[in-house]
């Protein structure tokens, strides 16, 4: 590739390069680094490769490159393309890639196309290249991928200035906007221009209906150290600190919601320096806006990001971002890209990791081996609404569950524990209830969370958010 082409595509895959250095989303990756995976999924806007110039003008381009390329190409081939290297050129490897989460996902027949391009896209898309073979399928060179306008990158380069200078303390970056307005990609593409000058990045997940390493309905803080090169699904993880909201919205209760993210916060070391970026909710007026207020006030931001809306400038910078790309502010119509439809890509990725990472058919839930948890042992309750003890199991049974710390001791009377109200605790992971054994007073738990960590499990809170559909009738 010469200095700013691109290569923009749908599909999976992993890039190493070779020789100079290229951009994905933000993050410059070099020669003599890790391979990286790329995810670029019909849900979302297309990845696109940009070629950069060298960070070395006076190197020598052809001994260098043949060198590199003796590994990879035939003598009859590297001739060839050394006729077309000058010392700005970059050389990339593309390989298939094929993991547990793509298996997973593909198993689903209303997933299975999820890495083809839209049909809106098919006219764009070239058909006929080797790489094709590798699972991309390139689109034509006026696909730009994700537009940025002028005020995007002004605003990252505010920010990645302030972290690279000499502020009092790191800097905490607010960024807020209405739904539908691009505030999920600004955000994974700051975390990767932050990740060229600094080794991490702090992430505090205010989002519930669109969070970006867990499934939907957790609020989060977590330490970001590689980049992000797809949507949230394909970078699932366990978060440092994380509390079950289990609610895609907080509307029904504020002060919850509020409570649980201070409590985030306490939990960081206020002497860290590294740089932390804040999501919100896609949520401004009305209750909303004073949420944002009342988060301004409590968090020590130096920097807000607004996308599509103005404001007074208070005791912050204020970053107002004019989204441009394609559709900004409708929710998308084409499949897979409507919000639900990433929430439940979100769940399906996460519970992926049941999967056995040898290659092989994807299993089906109900073919795992489920944990036998004592009634005794852990107790249930139901954040999002009131349910009689009565039915309390018939609520739970066959749906999912945060696993949750509380800080007293679970005290039973020979049967089940059951709260009467949410609290506020720590949670570790997830699980699916698979079932519950009345008589011999055991749940039935499949989730992938470690058996070490499982251990320090002592309640399951069933939430607002629910299983998809495919994996029940799967």
């Amino acid at each position: 590739m010469q200095k700013e082409q691109t290569l923009c595509f749908r599909g999976k895959c992993f890039l190493t390069c070779l020789y100079g250095r290229v951009e994905v989303m933000g993050f410059t990756i070099e020669e003599g680094q890790q391979s990286y995976p790329l995810f670029s999924p019909a849900s979302h806007c297309p990845l696109t490769i940009r070629a950069l110039e060298s960070s070395d003008g006076t190197r020598d381009d052809k001994t260098e490159a043949a060198s590199i390329l003796q590994k990879y190409l035939s003598s009859a081939s590297r001739k060839k393309l050394l006729k077309r290297i000058t010392s700005n050129s970059s050389l990339i490897l593309l390989e298939p890639m094929e993991t547990p989460l793509t298996r997973f996902l593909s198993s689903f027949t209303e997933l299975s196309e999820l890495f083809s391009p839209p049909m809106s896209e098919l006219i764009s898309a070239v058909l006929d290249t080797p790489l094709n073979g590798l699972g991309m399928i390139p689109l034509v060179s006026t696909v730009e991928g994700l537009k940025t306008s002028k005020s995007y990158r002004e605003a990252l380069s505010t920010v990645v200035s302030a972290c690279r200078g000499d502020m009092d303390g790191c800097a905490v970056i607010l960024v807020c906007g209405t739904k539908n307005v691009g505030k999920s990609t600004f955000i994974r593409t700051l975390i990767n221009t932050l990740l060229n000058h600094t080794t991490s990045v702090d992430y505090l997940e205010g989002d519930l209906g669109q969070t970006e390493f867990t499934p939907a309905g957790c609020l989060s803080l977590s330490t970001v150290r590689e980049p992000l090169l797809g949507p949230p699904f394909t970078h699932q993880r366990t978060p440092e600190h994380m509390i079950y909201y289990a609610q895609s919205s907080c509307e029904s209760d504020l002060d919850r919601y509020l409570e649980s993210l201070k409590s985030l916060w306490r939990r960081r070391s206020q002497s860290r320096e590294t740089p932390v970026i804040i999501n919100t909710m896609g949520w401004v007026k009305g209750f909303g806006f004073q949420l944002l207020v009342d988060m301004i006030r409590f968090f020590p931001v130096s920097h807000v990001v607004q996308l599509c809306h103005s404001g007074t400038t208070q005791s912050y910078t204020h970053l107002i971002v004019q989204s441009e790309f394609q559709d900004v502010g409708r929710q998308g119509t084409a499949k897979h890209q409507r919000t639900n439809e990433h929430r439940e890509q979100s769940l399906l990725a996460y519970l992926s990791q049941l999967q056995s990472p040898d290659p092989g058919p994807v299993r089906p839930l109900n073919s795992l081996t489920p944990y036998q948890v004592p009634h005794t042992a852990v107790a249930l309750g139901v954040v999002h609404c009131e349910v009689v003890p009565s039915h309390m199991f018939y609520a739970a049974n066959a749906s999912l569950v945060g696993l949750c710390c509380l800080g007293e001791k679970i005290t039973s009377r020979g049967g089940p524990v059951l709260l009467s109200q949410a609290p506020i605790c720590p949670c570790v992971g997830f699980g699916v209830l698979r079932g519950i054994d009345m008589a011999r007073g055991l749940y039935f738990l499949l989730t992938p969370v470690d058996p070490s960590i499982l251990r320090k499990v002592n309640c399951l809170l069933l939430g607002a958010i629910s299983l998809p559909s495919c994996v029940l009738t799967t």
